[in-house]
């Protein structure tokens, strides 16, 4: 894929060292002149530009681009890069970083963005779920499809502790798609059991959740 990450900081660089190790092609766009350190990431193109303007974006060619990322440590930045992107480049997909949890409501459809990544919000989760068990966390929601990503650890005294996953009454529409136990990652197959302790990640409509949690809690 043709990737396109607007604000060249940490964050934007970070990600384009993690895309370029999984094969994309990536250019970098930054305003400032001291974000352009092209001998941090050789391997990606850069451009000096402010993607916040239209010509920038014509000058990188987003029309032929299959994703673009605004990275930039300004929200505002980001929604216009977002919905510029998607209104008149016809970009497929743009992930806009959310930098103020305040103004995650903004990050949405009507704005071009069809993913956010809340960093505060990311965090506080990972926080959540290094020292939460038996509570449901959710870790990343998908806006277009109204699923989020949710994490839920085993309790020792789970009901379904020894079950084999096709024998639990998963909720209507929830997908369990990894599971996490010594340190590796299990394939949930139909007869693997769970077992306690295990780090189960689901894909799930958001009205699901709360079932999810009752399903996998003990039972008082």
């Amino acid at each position: 894929m043709r990737v396109v990450i607007a604000g060249a900081g940490a964050v934007g660089r970070s990600i384009a060292q993690e895309l370029i190790g999984n094969g994309h092609s990536i250019l970098l766009i930054d305003k400032s002149p001291a974000s352009i350190r092209a001998e941090m990431v050789p391997e990606a193109q850069w451009l000096l530009a402010d993607a916040c303007e239209l010509s920038s974006l014509e000058e990188a060619q987003l029309e032929s681009c299959d994703v673009v990322i605004s990275a930039t440590g300004d929200d505002k930045a980001n929604l216009v890069i977002s919905l510029l992107a998607k209104t008149e480049f016809a970009v497929p997909r743009t992930v806009g970083r959310v930098n103020h949890p305040s103004n995650e409501w903004l990050f949405s459809e009507s704005w071009g963005v069809d993913v956010s990544v809340s960093t505060p919000r990311l965090m506080s989760a990972l926080v959540e779920e290094a020292v939460t068990v038996g509570d449901l966390v959710r870790l990343f929601t998908f806006r277009q499809s109204n699923t989020t990503l949710v994490e839920l650890t085993m309790p020792a005294n789970s009901p379904y502790v020894g079950t084999r996953v096709c024998d639990v009454p998963w909720p209507s529409d929830v997908v369990l798609v990894a599971i996490l136990r010594d340190n590796s990652i299990q394939t949930p197959d139909a007869d693997r059991s769970l077992e306690s302790g295990d780090e189960l990640l689901f894909v799930t409509p958001t009205e699901a959740e709360d079932h999810l949690g009752e399903l996998l809690s003990p039972k008082h």
